[in-house]
């Protein structure tokens, strides 16, 4: 440890500095500006370089924080990258979107006296300090080794897999049905949270190691999972969940009510240039529209804050429990109060109102009942609490389901649990189908994008030691 740390003490918490709501609303650049040397070097010198880092303890990742918060204080940044990048294949975009007050920041041990280390923002500092400095290069492997590996999901479980698999010399091949890589990341995440070229530099990274990129491709259009798996030695299924979650009330099929998925990425996609027929007749864009969100988690905030951006008359978020219980970001949610949106807590909607197209939400009170099996309170209804909001756009953002992949992969023996979800072993990552891994949301639900990147780097190991035995065992069938 040196003398540059334990300033906690005397060096009160400062996070970069926010753009002005006013300001930050009429665009979708990101919010936050970034650390400039010497604060990134203060903040990091407030690690207490505590015994038992809970930090390290409660990140997915098990990033060594203490260690790259020493380094940071020290001025030493390459080796801080080095030692993040060690753990993390994708540390400045954690640093963006991870909920640190969920996690990392949550669980640092200074945090209720002090305020708790900035975390992300120094990761963030970090990486992109290393990407300005060139220190950040292609993949050479030391070895090539002539297996392949197919990979269904440019997502972030897919990409931490390829990197992995690419370190030790496999021929990696991504397929993914969007017209460019990174999944989520791409067109889930609003560029206000995570701007786009933040994403590219990463995807583009890996092209230039030699990962291969199938992209427009469906697996079940273009070839069924049978033969990719004939085509590799291995493949990994890390498509992610993005079938959204209906709500089953009167007027459901009204005209003007969306699923998030589909509102995010029209919106992501006309951010990038690209022409949209169904943003530019106003059908997914929320210009003039009293709009309504219903849900409560990070989702849920990605589409008010989006709705802002393009200039709705009135955004209003329905939350069926209070604040306090919200599965979302605080963080998030105080950003998006500050740019207007308005929350309606302990309310839920139990129809839509209108002939052809959505003109209301008809919605009740709610109030918090005895635990769930999760311990959670329940939310119930308050009777003959009913009112009416007014709605010209009702975004619907309750969580994702996974797709029926046996069924859209034409491979009916795939199995999968009774929500969807591929089953594997859990010490091998691998389905029933021998040479078949799964890994992220497709398989734990869905999840953050930390837990799909851990998961991609678990899988990869998984994947290396199946195909290393295989080898091994056909060399020795051969003698």
């Amino acid at each position: 440890m040196t003398e540059k740390m334990l300033k906690f003490v005397s060096i009160e918490q400062g996070s970069p500095e926010k753009r002005d709501a006013l300001e930050r609303k009429a665009d979708f650049d990101e919010i936050y500006q970034g650390y400039i040397v010497e604060k990134a070097e203060e903040q990091a010198s407030r690690c207490s370089q505590c015994g038992i880092p809970f930090c390290h303890i409660h990140c997915p990742l098990g990033n060594n924080i203490p260690d790259w918060l020493n380094l940071t204080a020290d001025g030493r940044m390459e080796d801080a990258y080095e030692l993040a990048a060690s753990t993390n294949n994708m540390p400045e975009i954690c640093g963006r979107i991870c909920p640190q007050d969920r996690l990392c920041e949550g669980n640092c041990v200074i945090e209720k006296d002090f305020n708790s280390v900035t975390i992300g923002s120094v990761e963030k500092y970090i990486a992109d300090t290393a990407w300005e400095n060139g220190w950040i290069k292609p993949i050479t492997p030391q070895t090539e080794r002539s297996e392949t590996v197919g990979i269904i999901g440019a997502g972030p479980a897919g990409l931490a897999a390829a990197e992995e698999l690419r370190k030790v010399g496999f021929e990696v091949h991504i397929y993914d049905r969007y017209d460019r890589a990174g999944g989520l990341l791409t067109y889930g995440i609003p560029g206000f949270k995570l701007e786009k070229d933040v994403v590219e530099r990463r995807t583009n990274r890996l092209a230039d190691s030699g990962i291969i990129y199938h992209l427009n491709f469906e697996v079940g259009r273009d070839a069924t999972l049978e033969e990719l798996k004939t085509k590799h030695d291995a493949v990994l299924i890390a498509t992610g969940v993005y079938k959204s979650r209906a709500l089953k009330v009167p007027g459901a099929e009204l005209n003007n009510i969306h699923r998030a998925i589909d509102y995010l990425t029209i919106s992501n996609k006309k951010s990038f240039g690209d022409a949209v027929p169904s943003f530019d007749d106003g059908t997914l864009n929320a210009a003039g529209k009293n709009v309504v969100v219903i849900g409560g988690g990070d989702t849920a905030m990605d589409c008010v804050r989006t709705a802002v951006r393009q200039g709705a008359k009135s955004v209003k978020c329905l939350y069926r429990r209070d604040k306090e219980n919200m599965p979302g970001s605080a963080r998030e949610v105080q950003n998006a109060e500050e740019e207007g949106v308005e929350f309606i807590w302990l309310s839920g909607p139990d129809a839509f109102v209108g002939k052809k197209d959505v003109k209301k939400v008809h919605a009740y009170q709610m109030r918090l009942g005895s635990p769930d099996q999760t311990g959670r309170q329940a939310p119930e209804p308050v009777p003959e609490s009913g009112y009416d909001i007014p709605c010209d756009m009702a975004i619907l953002a309750l969580g994702f389901d996974p797709e029926d992949l046996p069924t859209l992969f034409d491979t009916p023996q795939l199995n999968v649990s009774r929500w969807g979800t591929v089953k594997v072993k859990h010490d091998t990552m691998m389905t029933n189908m021998d040479g078949v891994f799964a890994a992220g949301d497709i398989v734990r639900g869905a999840s953050l994008v930390v837990w799909a990147i851990r998961d991609g780097r678990d899988v990869a190991a998984c994947i290396e030691q199946y195909i290393d035995t295989n080898t091994a065992a056909n060399a020795a069938a051969a003698e």
